[in-house]
């Protein structure tokens, strides 16, 4: 069976992660209980008039899509494979409003058209005219690693050798609104929102775009190697040691094989022992990093989480601002990731070097 290598990296998110290294202009904001993103210049990317009828999500996806292509010297994919959890939900929210303000009658298609969840690799297959396998995972917190798993699959199926992945969403004014009525995100007001010391309930949320080419080749530029994924549904918190240790198990490996832990702490108190168990217990003499105090929780920030692993594993650094312990690693080999969002969805994803 083909491998599976990660040789080029975009992301757009609530931090610059783009045109700089690796994080050194990271900031941790503890004013916010909603994180916005850090928007590249999209007129180098899309011409004016396309861009003032996208949506926010759309643009990004566009831009970390292009990023991540121009990194690993592609010019066209075989196949190009979404996760999003509300897909273009701004445009959603317009639409949905029109049809109330306007009693249903003389609507515009346009906001409907775009706030299919598909839309987003729609408009990345129009730039690059690429006629191939276009498919877009709706899967709550997993959508993104449905991707992956899906891209996994094809390559070594011999059924496409290079393949753009990507996980993208965004904040609606409206929808973030309800979120916080029903307690999904942190209180307004009630800051500062540490993520890693919170005792509150709800997270803080954020909204990004990252995208992969993924290859069955390694070359010069890759970054890593993309081992296994798998997704769990439902998991008690002292289930969470047993499923990682035979995830590692089905791919020969054990605990202490592992260099770096990657762990989505979110700051939502009433979840977080899924995280912090693993921590301290079976990984307590393993690096543990944390990222959504940077990215914000959304559906797909495990995408940030993948682009930060990968990062680490070409970089062979760890920025300071994302150790949850002291401990080091000479080296860093192979790191676990692990994310879970209101104790549904929990999903490992294995890198190696």
């Amino acid at each position: 069976m083909k491998k599976t290598y990660i040789n080029g990296v975009g992301c757009i998110s609530t931090q610059k992660t783009f045109n700089t290294v690796f994080l050194e202009e990271a900031v941790v904001n503890h004013d916010e209980n909603v994180l916005a993103i850090v928007p590249p210049a999209y007129k180098e990317y899309i011409s004016p008039a396309a861009s003032r009828r996208m949506a926010k999500g759309v643009k990004n996806g566009i831009v970390a899509s292009a990023l991540a292509m121009t990194d690993a010297n592609v010019e066209n994919v075989d196949a190009i494979i979404t996760g999003t959890g509300l897909g273009c939900i701004e445009d959603s929210e317009k639409f949905l409003k029109s049809i109330l303000d306007n009693n249903e009658e003389f609507l515009t298609p346009t906001s409907f058209i775009q706030s299919t969840h598909n839309t987003v690799g729609a408009q990345i297959a129009l730039l690059q005219q690429c006629k191939g396998y276009n498919f877009t995972y709706v899967n709550g917190a997993v959508s993104f690693e449905s991707a992956l798993i899906d891209a996994k699959m094809q390559i070594e199926e011999d059924e496409a050798n290079s393949i753009l992945v990507g996980g993208v969403d965004e904040n609606g004014e409206y929808t973030t609104s309800l979120f916080k009525l029903n307690g999904r995100i942190k209180k307004d007001n009630s800051g500062p929102y540490d993520v890693l010391t919170s005792d509150t309930t709800g997270a803080v949320y954020g909204e990004g775009a990252s995208f992969f080419v993924l290859e069955n080749e390694r070359k010069e530029n890759t970054y890593a190697e993309l081992l296994d994924v798998s997704i769990v549904n439902n998991l008690e918190e002292n289930e969470i040691e047993t499923a990682a240790k035979s995830f590692l198990n089905s791919n020969n490996l054990d605990i202490s094989d592992i260099d770096a832990l990657v762990l989505g702490f979110d700051g939502n108190v009433d979840f977080e022992n899924y995280y912090s168990n693993l921590a301290k217990n079976a990984f307590a003499q393993t690096p543990v990093l944390y990222y959504k105090h940077l990215s914000g929780e959304y559906d797909t920030a495990s995408a940030f989480a993948f682009w930060m692993a990968s990062k680490i594993l070409k970089t062979q650094e760890i920025p300071e601002i994302v150790k949850v312990n002291a401990v080091e690693k000479p080296s860093y080999k192979t790191i676990l990731l692990y994310n879970q969002l209101n104790g549904k969805n929990h999903s490992f994803t294995l890198l190696s070097k």
